[in-house]
């Protein structure tokens, strides 16, 4: 079946990921031990013990946490703590109030109103709720247009988010997997021929506002266009936005492509433990109210209207995530993002410097560069890989010390890995472009 084509495009690990040494607390014992009835002060202590080496741990850890797109660096756990003692469950329609009291519904639609006002659509036009995650977004995107679009294909780049695949999967859909440019972003001349060949069905277009691995932006204006010119108007096609953490990074940043429900896009959704920050993972999810009816359901038992994926719903998050946006604003947010991208265009400078193939696409806070020849390496720095490429995510707690350290450990191990001769840096011309490749192939074409 169609929706099986995105098997072609599955990461499937090297011997070197499989042979990865283990997280560093391997050695501590998790095993549910029975407690000790005779002694259950000492079962509690056992209990401390191992709770505060593994803190201990993840404290040490975060200096090394370059290769992932999670903003650790938030200090308002202290203020929230005590929110911990409390079951707080988001279960049903945001903007319906339960008939417990046990839920945080009103900070949940004080963060969509403000995520609202930033994509601009009017309150009353719009409907979301707090996700668990970025995927969580995507698949109800892509729901609200199969259910609006029964007979649709979903078009999405190579690129895309592994959800975008699953989501075919689990809905049993077709889907185009789109070639991307060498920046990652989505193959304009390959959407226009597959939508050509396909101009029976309706379309179903994930836009990337920045790709997962090198952070590449999708031309929403040129789509709309090549839409157009093949004959997919308003009423057969639907666009969604995998914004999961560009979300907060393209408003902020000037002369760059934005994201706004002035344009016919469907649905946009972000993840909020990535840029903002949240010791959980969550997301936002926004689409026009005018859709959520083809996915409301009145559940009597819960006392309310149900369009989300899941049922029972964190409660903590919208706070956390209310919290942050109350704490930082829309200035704090714009300092970090320029913050960021400063400081990626550090690292890409120092990596270019010293011979070391590297690329950064414009406004991007994603550094690729080639995959070191050490699975330790890539353990200890924490890096994702694909094929020969890794890179770091310059979030708003990676400071330039971080950075040189990084760099200067990156050098000093290269030195060995390359100082026989008999293995070489790898080509990285068709991945990142000859322009930024700086391996000896290229640099004896030149």
């Amino acid at each position: 079946m169609a929706f099986e084509r995105e098997f072609d495009i599955m990461v499937v690990p090297t011997k070197g990921e499989i042979n990865e040494p283990p997280p560093p607390w391997k050695n501590l014992s998790f095993s549910v031990v029975e407690p000790d009835e005779k002694n259950i002060k000492m079962s509690s202590q056992e209990l401390d013990k191992i709770l505060t080496q593994y803190i201990e741990t993840l404290s040490h850890r975060t200096e090394y946490h370059i290769g992932y797109p999670v903003n650790i660096c938030y200090e308002h756990h202290d203020a929230l703590a005590p929110l911990l003692q409390f079951h707080l469950n988001n279960c049903g329609d945001p903007f319906t109030q339960n008939t417990v009291d046990f839920h945080s519904k009103d900070f949940e639609v004080a963060v969509l109103d403000w995520f609202a006002q930033l994509w601009e659509i009017e309150k009353d036009e719009y409907w979301g709720y707090i996700t668990n995650g970025g995927t969580e977004g995507n698949l109800h995107g892509l729901l609200i247009g199969r259910e609006l679009h029964p007979t649709a294909i979903i078009y999405a780049s190579k690129d895309s988010h592994y959800s975008i695949f699953k989501a075919a999967r689990m809905y049993r859909m077709e889907i185009e997997t789109i070639n991307t440019l060498v920046n990652g972003e989505i193959d304009y001349a390959d959407l226009r021929s597959k939508l050509l060949l396909n101009k029976n069905k309706p379309a179903i277009i994930n836009i990337n506002i920045g790709t997962t691995f090198k952070g590449a932006i999708d031309d929403l204006d040129l789509v709309l266009q090549i839409l157009q010119k093949c004959g997919y108007y308003n009423d057969r096609y639907y666009i969604h936005c995998d914004a999961a953490l560009y979300g907060l990074i393209v408003p902020f940043i000037q002369h760059v492509k934005t994201i706004t429900f002035k344009k016919p896009i469907g649905s946009v959704s972000i993840s909020g433990h990535k840029f903002l920050g949240c010791p959980m993972p969550c997301g936002i999810q926004i689409t026009r109210k005018s859709y959520i009816s083809h996915l409301s359901t009145k559940i009597e038992y819960i006392a309310s209207v149900d369009a989300t994926i899941s049922g029972s719903r964190n409660g903590l998050a919208p706070i956390f995530l209310w919290y942050s946006l109350c704490m930082k604003g829309r200035a704090g947010l714009q300092q970090d993002a320029k913050m960021c991208n400063e400081n990626a265009r550090y690292l890409k400078g120092r990596l270019h410097k010293a011979g070391i193939s590297s690329m950064l696409n414009e406004s991007s806070i994603i550094v690729v560069f080639e995959r070191p020849n050490d699975p330790k390496f890539i353990r200890h720095w924490q890096l994702s890989c694909t094929r020969d490429m890794a890179h770091v995510v310059v979030m708003p707690g990676i400071t330039r010390e971080t950075i040189d350290s990084f760099f200067n450990d990156l050098m000093q191990e290269r030195e060995k890995w390359y100082q026989v001769g008999t293995i070489v840096p790898p080509c990285l011309a068709d991945d990142i472009g000859s322009q930024n490749c700086l391996c000896s192939k290229q640099k004896m074409r030149h």
